[in-house]
């Protein structure tokens, strides 16, 4: 058996971050959303494991290298454009071949990982298995309903919904799937969806079988999915300080990356601290991940994400709720008079007090 991670999307929903870095290297508890992907994999006992790719390739290319640190052997499929999940998985016919394979989401984070459904799909062997969550918005999804213990028809957003059952972002595919994807148009959004692919597998009589997913399941498309991915994934935190603590109260499961220095600080965790960061007269409060090279000084944050290398100093106010990019300067003036300078890029939201 295959896998085969998306990692071509543009992240519309995560602009500007997205204007400057993929999507699935945004950090949740300091490590890339795509990490947590090929470690289900290799979890999983796949070793092979091919990575779409879109405009962000060298990036993820750069990220990722080779995949031996993973202990998995990557290879990277160019996608022309971010055309459908089915079109994906037709990009990819000549890598998986005739075996059977994972598709999985790039952005997505499941609790359990994939080892029971993979062990299911190989004890089963139906010709796709697709994994289901209830939701409260099952509009925003595509939608599955079932009948006798099998999937008999799928729809992608609907305004309607038949079901509460939303699809989850990994799939488990015979090459049957690939005649299906042929097989259908484009949708009124331009794309080849994965839904409609399944149902084509359904109406041919062959079996989609479904596994509804009880633990945690995160799209972190949003700001807000991805702030709760952080909450959940550090709520299983383990302390580990490896910088130096100098005055500084810690409570809680907080981790702290070698060659930080923090003084006079109180860290409430669950908090992850990256290597090499500088915190001064600070409070970090619960699910706060603060990445490499950060300086945080004279400032409160709380269930935030603070990215590499950015700066926050003499804020007059506590943060809370926020994703911080890469090399962001976040400081009070003093200067008169009076005055807010911005520099923002495009879909940037700033609340002022």
């Amino acid at each position: 058996m295959k896998g085969l991670i998306l990692s071509g999307g543009a992240g519309t929903r995560l602009r500007p971050i997205t204007h400057t870095s993929a999507k699935q290297l945004v950090p949740v508890a300091n490590k890339p959303i795509l990490f947590y992907g090929l470690e289900a994999m290799r979890e999983a006992g796949i070793a092979d494991v091919g990575i779409i790719v879109g405009d962000t390739h060298a990036e993820v290319e750069a990220t990722v290298g080779d995949g031996s640190a993973f202990g998995l052997t990557v290879t990277y499929i160019r996608q022309e454009a971010p055309l459908g999940l089915a079109h994906a998985v037709l990009t990819a016919e000549d890598y998986l071949g005739d075996e059977p394979f994972v598709m999985y989401l790039g952005d997505n984070l499941l609790k359990d990982g994939i080892v029971p459904f993979v062990r299911r799909f190989e004890q089963s062997a139906p010709d796709a298995l697709i994994l289901l969550q209830k939701v409260l918005d099952p509009q925003s999804y595509g939608v599955a309903e079932i009948a006798d213990g099998q999937v008999v028809r799928l729809v992608e957003k609907p305004a309607e919904p038949a079901s509460d059952l939303a699809l989850v972002g990994v799939y488990l595919f015979t090459p049957a799937i690939f005649d299906s994807a042929k097989a259908i148009r484009p949708s009124a959004r331009g794309e080849l969806e994965i839904t409609d692919a399944i149902q084509h597998l359904v109406d041919r009589g062959l079996r989609v079988e479904p596994h509804v997913v009880t633990g945690w399941w995160k799209d972190t498309g949003r700001l807000e999915d991805m702030l709760e991915a952080n909450r959940l994934i550090l709520s299983t935190l383990e302390s580990d300080v490896r910088g130096e603590l100098i005055d500084t109260h810690i409570e809680g499961p907080v981790a702290v990356g070698a060659g930080s220095r923090l003084e006079r600080c109180t860290v409430r965790g669950p908090v992850t601290i990256g290597e090499g960061c500088v915190l001064q007269d600070a409070f970090i409060g619960p699910y706060s991940a603060v990445y490499h090279g950060v300086r945080i000084c004279r400032s409160e944050i709380e269930n935030s994400i603070v990215l590499q290398d950015s700066r926050i100093e003499d804020l007059g106010a506590r943060m809370t709720d926020s994703l911080i990019g890469k090399n962001v300067s976040i400081c009070r003036s003093d200067g008169r008079p009076l005055a807010y300078r911005f520099m923002v890029g495009d879909s940037s939201q700033i609340g002022v007090v």
